[in-house]
């Protein structure tokens, strides 16, 4: 981490009850989570933010994972491509992560999550090109206003977060990268893990 950051030990409030939370549920407080605590004031209104959208995400909570990874790719962030391939090859097999992370047009996926996926990767590469002929053909896979609008605010989200952990120097934590050597070469897109 570049920056000075409040470590568990000596977090306070709200801070103390987030890390208190993490630690209990990940046995660690994580650099991601961690990194946020040089504007204390930020974090607790980024964690709403971050489980209104995803605890609420009209597509579930796989694909909200595979716009993430998605879109970890292509800002791209190493710490985020790490921590979702982890938690992808946990809900759908090690094998299945690798082939939708190689081309998830090919990966077995269904007709509207690659829509959902092609559509969160040109967010993420150059939101400015996406026109009305590609809510459209979202439109033609069966995602409504609210699927769209909640697959837009993911990649964004996504975007936003991989760019300040890397700007502020948060790096993956060891039990997130993978036992392959190739694997982990393969995630790290961006910065070094």
């Amino acid at each position: 981490m570049y920056l000075k950051t409040i470590e568990p030990a000596q977090a306070m409030g709200e801070l103390a009850d987030l890390y208190n939370a993490e630690i209990a549920s990940m046995g660690r407080v994580m650099a991601a989570t961690q990194c946020w605590s040089a504007r204390p004031d930020m974090i607790m209104p980024i964690e709403r933010l971050l489980h209104q959208m995803r605890d609420n995400f009209s597509l579930g909570l796989l694909n909200f994972r595979l716009i993430t990874f998605i879109a970890a790719k292509y800002v791209p962030s190493s710490y985020c491509s790490h921590v979702y391939f982890k938690l992808i090859s946990n809900a759908l097999g090690r094998e299945k992560a690798l082939a939708i992370h190689r081309d998830y047009r090919t990966a077995g996926l269904t007709e509207q999550q690659v829509a959902m996926l092609a559509y969160a990767e040109q967010i993420t590469k150059d939101a400015s090109r996406i026109s009305q002929t590609d809510i459209d053909h979202l439109r033609s896979v069966g995602l409504s206003d609210l699927n769209i609008a909640d697959i837009a605010l993911a990649a964004s989200y996504r975007n936003f977060m991989s760019r300040y952990f890397d700007a502020v120097g948060a790096s993956t934590e060891p039990d997130f990268l993978d036992a392959d050597p190739e694997v982990r070469a393969e995630m790290a897109v961006g910065k070094p893990a």
